[in-house]
C-alpha cells in the first residue's frame, strides 16, 4: 500500500511540473503587452536567437521605434487569438507555434492595421526552457518583410481667405518673392551682404547669421527673406550671387485700413503651443499673430494631406494611409472694405476709433482704429526700426482701439434719456427748473455739474437732448436712483460680453460695478465717470431708437441671421420715437449744426469726454458723434477722435457727414 501512494505522489509530481512550462499563448500575450507598451528593448529580449543572428537591434527594435515616432504612432492596439488546445498540445510536442495577430495604430496620416503571424520556437535547457519570436521586419509593417522603406508626402493646405460682403479679399494668397543666397556666387561677400542688407531694410549681420548657419553649404541657395516690393527685387537681381523664387504669400490689399480686424501671420513660436496644437505645425510654418488671423487661426489653417507608404525596390508604392488635404475655410465679414477705407482716411493724422453698422439688421459695416500700419510691410518689408517706430510713435498705432473702451460722453445720453422713459421718471414734455451753469447737491461737499449754455425757461427732454444739457441728466439720473439706473444701463449690455464674434472688452458701469456715489451718479448719466463703452457697443445702443425700442445683436459674419433682436422692449415704440425726433433736432438744432446740410437729412448725437483730471486744468478731449441718414436708417456711424481740445468743436460732426454722403451717394 506504501509502495502504491509514493508511486501517485511521483506521478502529481510530474504533472505539476509539466503544467509550470509556459505555454506559446502566455509567452505571446507578454511580448503582445510590452509591445503595445512599446517597451521596445523588452520586445528585443525576447526574439529567437535566429532572429537575433539576423538583425540587430538598431536594424529592429529601434528602427521600429523611430518609425513610431516619425509616425506619431498612438491609439496602439496589438490583439491576438490563443491557440486553442489542440493547437497547443501540438505545439508543446513540436517546439513550435504559429499565432496570427492583428495591429490596429492611429497615425498622423490616419489609421493603419494589418493582419501577421508570428512564429514561436522553443529555446533553452530544461529549466530555462522558453518560447521565443522569429522576428521579421513585416512585424512593423507586412510590406517591410522582403525589404522596402517608409515615405511620407504632405501636401500644405491653402489657407482659408477673409473676404468683405461684397467678396473684396481682406487676406488673400498671392505671389510673393523668395531673396535667396547662394554663397559661393558672391564675388564681394561683405560688401555684397552690406548691399543687399540695405535693400532689405536688415542688419548685414542678420544675413551673415543666415549663411554661416551649421546646414548651409557654399552651393546651396540660402532663404533670407521675402518681399512684394517688384523695384527692391530688380535691384537685388543686379547682385551676383541673389536669386529669387516666386512662391505663395500672404497679401492684405486693404493695408493699413483694414490691419487691426485682419491681423497678419508671422513664423510660429513655442509660446503659440499654448493655445495651439502643437502637432498641427511645423518649424517653418506661418501662424496668426493678431486680429482674425490669429482668431480664426484653426479655421483658416486647415489641415495637411498626408500620405504614409512604403517604396520597394522596383520603385513599387503601397500606401499604408492617407488623408485628404483639407485647405483653409474663407472667411466672409459684413464689412464692406470701400467704407471701411472711407472712414479710415477720414482720420488723416488723428487717433481714434469707428464702428459702423446697418442698425436694421446690425451687420458690421466697419470697424476702424486709427491709427494703424501696414500688415504687409510687416511680414515682407520690416526694417529692423519699424517695430521702434512704431511702439514709440506717440499715438499708439499698435493698439486696436476697435476692442477697447472709452467714456462715451454725452453720446450716452439718449441711453440715459431711454432709461427714465422705461422707469417712468422722466416725462419727455416736463420742465425742469435749471438757473446757471452749475449745479449740485449740498451733500455733493460743493462738488457742481456744469452745462455749456444756460437756458431760456424749463428744459424738457427734447431741449436737454439737443443743447447735451449735462445737469438735466445729472437731474434725472439722481431721481431714478442708482440701483434702477445701474439695472437701466445692464439692460443695454453694460456689464456683460458683447455677444459678438468679433472679440471686444466689456463694457463697464463703474469700477465697483455700482453707483452708489451720488456724484457718480449723477457723472455717469451724461458719459463721464467711470462708465467705458466700446464703439461698435455704443453703435449698438442706438439700434434701439430705431427698431421701436428693441436693441438688435450686432453681427460681423454674412453667414449669422440678421436682424437677431439682443434685447426687447427696452422703450416703447413712441418712446423710440421721442428720441428719434430729438436726433434730429441736435442736427437741425443742437450740438450738430456741422451736419445740417441741403438735401441730405441726418440725425445724430455728440459727444465730448474730458480727460483732465482737475476742473482747473485745461485738459484734452475725446470728441464722439453718432450718426444715421434719418430717413433710409441703412447705416449708423460711431466715430471718436481722440485728443481733440484744439480742433474746431465740428471736426467730428464734419468726418461722419461726409463719410454718410460719400456712402449714399
Amino acid at each position: 500500500m506504501k509502495k502504491v501512494i509514493f508511486f501517485l505522489l511521483i506521478l502529481v509530481f510530474l504533472v505539476a511540473c509539466s503544467n509550470d512550462k509556459v505555454t506559446p499563448n502566455e509567452r505571446f500575450d507578454n511580448f503582445v503587452s510590452n509591445w503595445n507598451n512599446q517597451d521596445f528593448e523588452q520586445l528585443y529580449g525576447m526574439f529567437s536567437s535566429k532572429t537575433k543572428s539576423a538583425f540587430s537591434d538598431e536594424d529592429s527594435i529601434h528602427r521600429k521605434q523611430k518609425i513610431y515616432e516619425d509616425l506619431e504612432v498612438t491609439n496602439l492596439e496589438v490583439s491576438f487569438n490563443p491557440l486553442e488546445d489542440e493547437e497547443l498540445e501540438k505545439a508543446m510536442e513540436d517546439g513550435l507555434a504559429t499565432i496570427p495577430f492583428n495591429v490596429k495604430m492611429q497615425t498622423f496620416g490616419g489609421p493603419i492595421s494589418f493582419d501577421y503571424e508570428a512564429t514561436l520556437t522553443q529555446e533553452g535547457e530544461e529549466d530555462d526552457e522558453n518560447w521565443y519570436v522569429q522576428w521579421d521586419p513585416g512585424f512593423i509593417f507586412p510590406d517591410l518583410k522582403d525589404g522596402g522603406q517608409i515615405g511620407i508626402r504632405t501636401t500644405e493646405p491653402s489657407r482659408g481667405e477673409i473676404l468683405d460682403r461684397n467678396q473684396m479679399p481682406l487676406a488673400l494668397n498671392d505671389e510673393v518673392y523668395l531673396v535667396e543666397i547662394v554663397p559661393e556666387k558672391l564675388e564681394n561677400p561683405k560688401a555684397s551682404v552690406k548691399e543687399i542688407a540695405k535693400l532689405l531694410g536688415v542688419s548685414p549681420e542678420s544675413i551673415d547669421d543666415k549663411l554661416t548657419a551649421d546646414w548651409v553649404q557654399p552651393d546651396w541657395a540660402v532663404p533670407i527673406t521675402k518681399i512684394v516690393d517688384e523695384e527692391v527685387q530688380n535691384k537685388l537681381l543686379n547682385i551676383a550671387g541673389i536669386q529669387i523664387r516666386t512662391i505663395t504669400g500672404r497679401i492684405y490689399p486693404a493695408g493699413e485700413a483694414a490691419a487691426h480686424v485682419v491681423g497678419y501671420l508671422r513664423n510660429v513660436r513655442a509660446d503659440d503651443f499654448e493655445d495651439f496644437d502643437e502637432s498641427m505645425y511645423s518649424a517653418d510654418d506661418v501662424i496668426g499673430a493678431r486680429g482674425l488671423e490669429r482668431l480664426y487661426e484653426e479655421q483658416l489653417k486647415g489641415e495637411p494631406g498626408v500620405e504614409i507608404y512604403i517604396t520597394k525596390e522596383d520603385d513599387e508604392k503601397i500606401t499604408l494611409t492617407e488623408k485628404e488635404v483639407q485647405n483653409g475655410e474663407n472667411i466672409v465679414l459684413t464689412i464692406d472694405i470701400n467704407i471701411q477705407e472711407k472712414i479710415y482716411d477720414a482720420y488723416e493724422a488723428d487717433a481714434g476709433t469707428t464702428a459702423a453698422i446697418n442698425p436694421k439688421t446690425g451687420e458690421t459695416l466697419a470697424l476702424v482704429s486709427s491709427p494703424s500700419f501696414d500688415p504687409n510691410e510687416i511680414m515682407y518689408g520690416t526694417t529692423e526700426d519699424l517695430w521702434n517706430t512704431l511702439e514709440n510713435d506717440e499715438k499708439q498705432p499698435l493698439i486696436n482701439r476697435n476692442i477697447s473702451t472709452f467714456s462715451p460722453g454725452s453720446a450716452i445720453k439718449p441711453v440715459t434719456a431711454a432709461i427714465g422713459l422705461q422707469n417712468g421718471t422722466i416725462d419727455p414734455d416736463e420742465g425742469l427748473e435749471i438757473n446757471g451753469l452749475e449745479w449740485g447737491l449740498d451733500s455733493w461737499g460743493g462738488y457742481k455739474v456744469t452745462r455749456v449754455s444756460s437756458s431760456n425757461g424749463p428744459v424738457d427732454l427734447n431741449d436737454a437732448l439737443t443743447r447735451s444739457d449735462n445737469i438735466y441728466f445729472a437731474m434725472q439720473a439722481v431721481d431714478i436712483g442708482a440701483k434702477e439706473f445701474v439695472s437701466g444701463l445692464e439692460q443695454f449690455g453694460f456689464g456683460d460680453d458683447l455677444p459678438y464674434e468679433y472679440p471686444v472688452t466689456a463694457s463697464s458701469i463703474s469700477n465697483s460695478g455700482n453707483l452708489e456715489d451720488e456724484v457718480l451718479l449723477a457723472n455717469t448719466s451724461y458719459g463721464q465717470g467711470e462708465l467705458q463703452m466700446s464703439a461698435i457697443h455704443l453703435a449698438t445702443t442706438y439700434t434701439t431708437f430705431l427698431n421701436d425700442g428693441n436693441m438688435i445683436k450686432p453681427t460681423f459674419f454674412v453667414n449669422e441671421d440678421k436682424s437677431q433682436v439682443w434685447q426687447e422692449g427696452l422703450i416703447t415704440p413712441d418712446q423710440a420715437q421721442v428720441i428719434q425726433d430729438s436726433l434730429r433736432s441736435v442736427v437741425t438744432d443742437g450740438t450738430a449744426k456741422a451736419a445740417n446740410i441741403d438735401d441730405f437729412a441726418i440725425s445724430g448725437k455728440t459727444g465730448t469726454v474730458e480727460l483732465k483730471k482737475s476742473l482747473d486744468e485745461q485738459g484734452a478731449e475725446n470728441s464722439w458723434f453718432v450718426a444715421y441718414p434719418t430717413d433710409s436708417q441703412d447705416i449708423l456711424v460711431a466715430m471718436m477722435i481722440e485728443n481733440t481740445h484744439k480742433d474746431s468743436a465740428g471736426n467730428k460732426v464734419e468726418k461722419v457727414t461726409n463719410i454718410l454722403k460719400d456712402v449714399k451717394n
